[in-house]
């Protein structure tokens, strides 16, 4: 009986030591989060966007709201068992249809609601305003890689996963950024607002950059836009945060930010690296030749937002099955493709391809436009009918 009794006293006194401890490990578990959240590092990397710094203070205000809200409730739960318990004689209160705590306990989450509703709102609208942007970039995610395409400048190219496969197959050290390293990273000016038209070519990919703010499901037959703009120069990484094959880790997002005067000396190395080859224009060509050659040109820099079926997607980018242009006069559509732009001069999503492809690229394009799918006009548009009309 005495060994019994010794052994409880043990455990109540380990209890109560435990007890008095609380106190101290919720503390600790109060103010770490803070300590953190002066080094902007609390759960987020560190922002380097307007977007992603409200995401994050939206983050630490909706936090500290819960946090509130579980002391106070849990902290009255907590009292109310200890000091109302049925071994003091207490007698449990009756609500029912109690018309005043009816009204508090309606009121009082309504104006948490609100309080947690207006920055969230505030914050979810700057995220949808892609608009009055210095530069757009179109993003096709495709199975595994990125496609990224300056529309202002009238380039673009691929990026795909760079680091080697002896590191995948562990016959080599992973290095610092194993799996989040590629070939051609996106390259952005700083202090630029960046619109981004994201989609996709064959499943559902997100483009995914938690330093910028930015997560956007990329879906085929759909446009979505979303816009970045950053605070300081340096390399940020992501990746696509869908579940898109089998190589879905594979798919990694790297984005360089430079200044103005890099920006613009990595722009005209690029222009340069990707100009055109030069063709005779004064040669006529067969309309089959033309029409395999426009088929290539057609999948490589229009198929994204026109669609390989040229059904487009309205209305931002409209059919080429059947549409006016691509079965209407030909001048017409050699002015549309060389600058455009309508035919009566309105500015559309399309870039003006008289500064990327060759006079024979686009005689070649629109030769396949006017004669696939539902458009038989049977023409063959000829590189020196793209080279008069470029001169006018």
């Amino acid at each position: 009986m005495v060994d019994v009794f010794g052994e409880s006293m043990d455990r109540i006194k380990a209890a109560w030591r435990i007890g008095r401890l609380l106190p101290a490990l919720l503390m600790i578990a109060v103010l770490a989060p803070g300590a953190a959240w002066a080094d902007r590092e609390w759960n987020f990397p560190p922002p380097v966007t307007p977007i992603a710094h409200e995401i994050f203070e939206l983050h630490a205000i909706i936090f500290w709201i819960c946090v509130v809200i579980f002391f106070v409730v849990f902290g009255a739960m907590g009292y109310s068992i200890y000091a109302h318990r049925k071994s003091k004689g207490h007698v449990a209160e009756q609500f029912h249809e109690n018309t005043t705590v009816e009204i508090i306990w309606t009121v009082i989450p309504f104006i948490i609601l609100v309080l947690m509703a207006w920055p969230a709102t505030k914050t979810v609208l700057a995220m949808k305003d892609a608009s009055a942007a210095d530069l757009t970039v179109k993003i096709t995610g495709s199975q595994w890689k990125w496609n990224y395409d300056y529309l202002n400048d009238g380039f673009g190219y691929y990026s795909e996963l760079s680091t080697p496969f002896a590191q995948i197959e562990n016959r080599e050290p992973k290095n610092e950024h194993y799996l989040l390293e590629v070939d051609r990273p996106l390259v952005v000016p700083v202090n630029k607002k960046i619109r981004l038209l994201i989609t996709s070519s064959d499943v559902i990919h997100a483009w995914y950059l938690p330093s910028a703010g930015v997560q956007q499901d990329a879906i085929p037959g759909f446009v979505r836009d979303d816009w970045m703009k950053f605070d300081k120069t340096g390399t940020y990484r992501g990746q696509c945060n869908k579940i898109c094959g089998k190589e879905h880790g594979f798919m990694p997002i790297v984005v360089e930010v430079k200044s103005d005067e890099d920006y613009a000396a990595w722009v005209g190395d690029q222009k340069k690296k990707l100009a055109p080859t030069a063709d005779d224009v004064n040669k006529a060509l067969d309309i089959k030749d033309l029409t395999a050659r426009g088929e290539k040109v057609y999948t490589a820099n229009c198929a994204a937002c026109h669609q390989p079926n040229g059904k487009g997607l309205p209305p931002a980018f409209p059919p080429l099955d059947g549409s006016k242009v691509a079965t209407g006069p030909k001048l017409v559509h050699i002015s549309t493709v060389l600058n455009g732009v309508t035919h009566d001069g309105k500015p559309t999503a399309m870039v003006a391809w008289k500064a990327t492809l060759s006079d024979v690229d686009i005689a070649s394009v629109i030769t396949y436009e006017r004669n696939s799918w539902g458009n038989h006009t049977g023409e063959a548009i000829q590189p020196a009918e793209v080279a008069s009309a470029k001169a006018r």
